[in-house]
Formats: C-alpha cells, structure tokens, sequence
C-alpha cells in the first residue's frame, strides 16, 4: 500500500510540474504571437518578408519546385483531411479510444483555430511565384503550417508514447518536426506566405498543442488525485 501511494504521490507531483511548464510555455508562445501580428499588422514585418521570401527563391529550381510542390500537397486541407481520418481509424482498430478521440479534437480544433486567425487579421497574399494562382483565403497565419504542425506534432506524441527506445522516438520526432518544417517552407518557396505567415502559424500549433496538452493533463491530475483519495480513504 506504502509503494502504491508513494508511486502516486510522484505522479502527482510530476504532472503538477508538467502543467506548470506547459503553461508558462503556451503564455510565452501567446506573447510571442501576440507581438508578431502586431508587427504584421503594423507593417514592420513586410521588410523582413520581403528579404526573407527574395532569398528563398533564389533557391529555385525546377526540381526543387516539384518536390515543395508536393511538400505543400501534403500540408493542404485534402491531405490532412485524409490522413488525418486514417490516424484516427488505424488508432479505433488498436483500442485506443482515447488517443482517437483526443486527435479528433485536436485536429478539429485546429483547423476552426486557423479559419478564426485568418477572418480576425484578413492579411492579404503575397504574388505568388512560379505563376500559380494564389489561394482565395487570407494570408496569416498560414494554415498549412498551423495545421501540418499540429497533426504531425500530435502524431508524434501518441506514437512515441508507447516507445520504449528514446532513439526510435528520437527519430520519429526528428522526421515528424523535418515534415511540418518543409511544408511551412514549401509556403514561403512557392510565394503564396509570407515568412512571418508560416512562423505565425507554428507559434499558433504550438499554443492549441500546449493547450490540448495542459487539460489533457490537468485532467489526469485531477483523476490520480480523487484515486489517491479513495485509497486513503
């Protein structure tokens, strides 16, 4: 009985800390967003755009152009859209409700998150290279890399949660972060983002994430806390 509980206290105390770190990063995050679209709707950023999308395309060629064409597929609502559905299936079929359930909410979430950002600050596109036709939404953030980030952020939780190797996880983390990473590129290579679009849309992944996190959290604190009293009681 001493272990069982001693093993509960720590367990306690543990996601006590997690949730404070988990918040003090998402409020950090917030700032940080908040600051940026400031800058973007104050036009401070259009310099920095300016240069950073100028440097990019002069990395152009054609076969670069096919593959970010297709990092950008990925990223695009039909893609994830998909893939996100198979996720979901592939973890019903393995008794993981709950994992389901909770990427359900989480990519649903953030796609409501993106379409909100973007009618709140209505940023118009930039001329798109290569002569493609820019998308009939707004600009910021970019909902590609909002998206993409959640989805292969929360993918990766819930893969290496039942990991044992810290090297396989470290791996599926590494590819995972490398895909959203090239997707919000792809964005900014073929024109149709701003640079500050796709940094704006990682800050915002990472707040719904933290976010999704922290009472996912809070509530297994809350629920190691009312079994700890029932033994104790």
């Amino acid at each position: 009985m001493s272990n069982t509980s001693d093993s509960e206290k720590r367990r306690f105390e543990f996601l006590s800390l997690s949730l404070l770190f988990g918040l003090a990063a998402a409020i950090g995050m917030l700032i940080f967003f908040g600051w940026l679209s400031d800058e973007v709707l104050e036009g401070d950023s259009l310099q920095f755009d300016e240069a950073t999308r100028a440097a990019v395309h002069q990395l152009a060629s054609p076969a670069l152009t096919m593959i970010m064409r297709g990092f950008s597929f990925i990223g695009s609502t039909l893609a994830l859209a998909i893939l996100t559905t198979l996720v979901i299936v592939q973890l019903a079929l393995k008794k993981l409700g709950r994992e389901a359930k909770l990427f359900a909410i989480t990519m649903i979430g953030a796609a409501l998150l993106n379409i909100t950002l973007k009618l709140t600050f209505k940023r118009a596109r930039p001329a798109p290279f290569f002569d493609l036709t820019p998308p009939e939404t707004y600009s910021f953030p970019s909902g590609h890399s909002l998206t993409s980030a959640v989805f292969f952020g929360a993918l990766a939780a819930i893969w290496t949660a039942r990991i044992k190797s810290r090297r396989t996880r470290l791996i599926v983390w590494i590819v995972c972060t490398a895909m959203f990473l090239l997707i919000g590129f792809s964005r900014i290579y073929l024109g149709v983002h701003h640079t500050t679009d796709v940094i704006a849309g990682f800050a915002a992944a990472l707040i719904w994430i933290l976010v999704v996190r922290f009472v996912e959290m809070e509530l297994a604190r809350r629920k190691r806390k009312k079994r700890a009293a029932d033994l104790h009681g």
